[in-house]
């Protein structure tokens, strides 16, 4: 069954990717282009890829680092309920 229309790749192509140890849609979409264009297909590729195990993933408690995605990592720098203002040259040149 085809997962990316626009570029014909089919779910068999994204599982073998992900074999090789593509762990996420974004190294899918390097591999075989899929989720590159109109990228309505990336929900169902993280579908598929939720499914296996991926090699290159830490496992937590072996002493290795657990994996963090960038957005779980900037989320984490910011504390919560803290807004950050605007840069003071910025608000002079808006007045």
């Amino acid at each position: 069954m085809y997962v990316c229309s626009c570029f014909g790749i089919t779910e068999e192509q994204v599982q073998q990717h992900a074999a090789a140890g593509a762990c996420t849609p974004r190294q899918i979409a390097s591999a075989s282009k899929a989720g590159t264009d109109c990228g309505s297909c990336v929900r169902r590729i993280q579908g598929i890829l939720g499914r296996g195990e991926c090699p290159r993933r830490a496992a937590p408690g072996r002493g290795e680092a657990p994996h963090v995605t960038r957005a779980a990592s900037a989320v984490a720098a910011e504390p919560a309920g803290i807004a950050v203002a605007a840069e003071p040259a910025a608000a002079a040149h808006a007045a």
